[in-house]
């Protein structure tokens, strides 16, 4: 699998060892299918996602992978660790993909638990997190003390945050109980809610992630378990994010 788009000839170039300069000869007899099509132009861009095949061998036929996964506590967001499981490790064949071809589009932190997505497209979760896009992550939080309306104001402005010299972006804090709220924000910094909660010196005790734009976490998916985004799914998140196709 190539990780960047290239030309059709580097391409072809680099998967059967032909000299660059045969290629155009191999364009003009029609011997270079891609996608179905029989390819002309030595600058056509190959992506990851190609099926290009050379007198009829497949060269590749990679498939985009999307997965839902419900996130249990103690499990790395990571595809390898020496000492704990990772989600990885959660995920079994789906479709023929390679697991190993898998990131992670959004971590969540080891006793973080909810919505976790993993792809083998690049693109499209780097589009998920460019912060133009804007894509919310909602939350439900479980505190050790009581929210108060206090909270809400200052979620709302923003937090500084010293040691990267940041203003969060404004989150949207909604109460639901006495210790039990539910928070929007669109960007994604390291231990951000709990963070936010600290500066009222008020412990996080469960954080719990069940959306992320429109996608929301399947209520069927135990923890640990997992599927692949629907096609409505695949289309609602499209209008949320815009692929950078160049």
């Amino acid at each position: 699998m190539i990780a960047t788009r290239t030309r059709l000839d580097r391409f072809i170039s680099r998967e059967t060892g032909i000299n660059r300069r045969d290629v155009r000869a191999m364009l003009a007899q029609g011997r270079i299918v891609v996608d179905g099509e029989v390819a002309h132009d030595i600058q056509q861009i190959i992506h990851q996602f190609s099926r290009v095949s050379v007198d009829g061998e497949i060269l590749q036929d990679n498939q985009p992978c999307y997965i839902m996964l419900n996130k249990p506590a103690g499990v790395v967001s990571a595809t390898k660790d020496k000492q704990h499981k990772t989600v990885i490790d959660l995920i079994g064949s789906t479709n023929g993909v390679d697991r190993d071809s898998l990131h992670i589009a959004g971590r969540l932190d080891f006793n973080s638990t909810g919505l976790l997505l993993l792809t083998n497209d690049g693109r499209w979760s780097r589009n998920l997190s460019l912060p133009e896009n804007n894509v919310t992550k909602s939350y439900r939080v479980e505190l050790e003390e009581p929210v108060t309306e206090k909270y809400i104001e200052a979620f709302a402005q923003g937090f500084y945050f010293e040691y990267e010299d940041i203003t969060t972006q404004p989150a949207e804090l909604r109460i639901v109980s006495e210790r039990v709220a539910e928070v929007d924000i669109t960007d994604g910094r390291y231990h951000q809610i709990k963070r936010m909660f600290g500066r009222f010196q008020n412990k996080v005790l469960v954080l719990h992630r069940y959306a992320v734009g429109t996608l929301q976490l399947d209520p069927a998916l135990e923890p640990g378990e997992y599927r692949e985004l629907s096609s409505n799914e695949m289309t609602t998140i499209s209008e949320t994010i815009s692929i950078n196709t160049t």
